[in-house]
């Protein structure tokens, strides 16, 4: 069971993500039927660490074994979607693959989901032009933090 909870006009989320890089480009999904794109993860069950969710995300939807490098941000995220009020714990994790190279290519690309998300491997200089959500990881992913920053991000809509 997810570590999501919903309310009339609220939803709480404890959401992880996955940062990886390859020659200066960042992975980012999106679902298919939304305009905007986010870095992949996905709710943390109850009872599950971040860490082991963020592995098993990235394992059920590109079907990549991977570990996790480090712990780069902590965001409290305030923002509407689909006409409520969301409430999102939000940790971002450098992750690199277990075995080999991440496989990195330029186009579109549907994971292990079927055609319900859409991957795209985009260069960080070209963030700022796409629409990513959380905001700041449109200019973060230039200069990783040295140490994990709690980030408040106040609240947008998307």
């Amino acid at each position: 069971m997810d570590a999501t909870f919903y309310m009339e006009k609220a939803v709480f989320n404890y959401r992880v993500a996955a940062v990886m890089i390859v020659d200066h480009h960042v992975l980012i999904h999106k679902q298919a039927k939304d305009e905007h794109w986010a870095l992949p993860g996905g709710r943390v069950e109850l009872l599950e660490d971040s860490q082991t969710s963020v592995v098993r995300e990235v394992k059920e939807e590109l079907g990549i074994d991977v570990k996790v490098d480090r712990l780069l941000w902590f965001t409290e995220n305030f923002f509407d979607y689909n006409n409520k009020n969301y409430h999102e714990i939000g940790l971002y994790y450098q992750v690199s693959p277990l075995n080999g190279e991440f496989n990195f290519h330029t186009e579109e690309f549907f994971g292990e989901e079927g055609d319900r998300l859409i991957y795209q491997w985009v260069p960080i200089s070209s963030l700022e032009d796409i629409k990513l959500y959380p905001e700041f990881i449109r200019t973060s992913l230039r200069e990783l933090p040295e140490a994990p920053q709690h980030l408040v991000v106040h609240k947008y809509s998307i």
